[in-house]
């Protein structure tokens, strides 16, 4: 076992957990970015209306996964829903989350 699937292979158990859960995946990237590629059935909501949406988040009362293009912003978002109650992971780069749940 190298040391990135120790890294990550409790990464991906996490999130294949969330996902069994009903998890729903969160990207984001702006919806210009999103408009380029994202993962099918994911929504997007960006970084900075992710406060906003709060109360609509809460209500669906899942697991989330936050993704972006490098995982910098989604672990802000991650941070942020976490604060306020949200179960919820940085998925990272949504190429690479897709992979996980492809």
């Amino acid at each position: 076992m190298g040391l990135l699937d120790f890294l990550f292979g409790n990464k991906r158990k996490k999130i294949e957990a969330f996902m069994a859960q009903g998890g729903i995946i969160i990207d984001v990237r702006t919806k210009n970015e999103y408009k380029t590629g994202g993962i099918p059935g994911s929504k997007n909501i960006p970084l900075q209306n992710i406060t906003g949406q709060l109360s609509t988040i809460k209500k669906w009362n899942k697991p989330v996964i936050t993704c972006c293009a490098s995982g910098i912003r989604s672990g802000s978002a991650a941070a942020i829903l976490k604060s306020n109650g949200v179960q919820a992971i940085n998925g990272g780069a949504w190429s690479s989350l897709y992979r996980f749940i492809d």
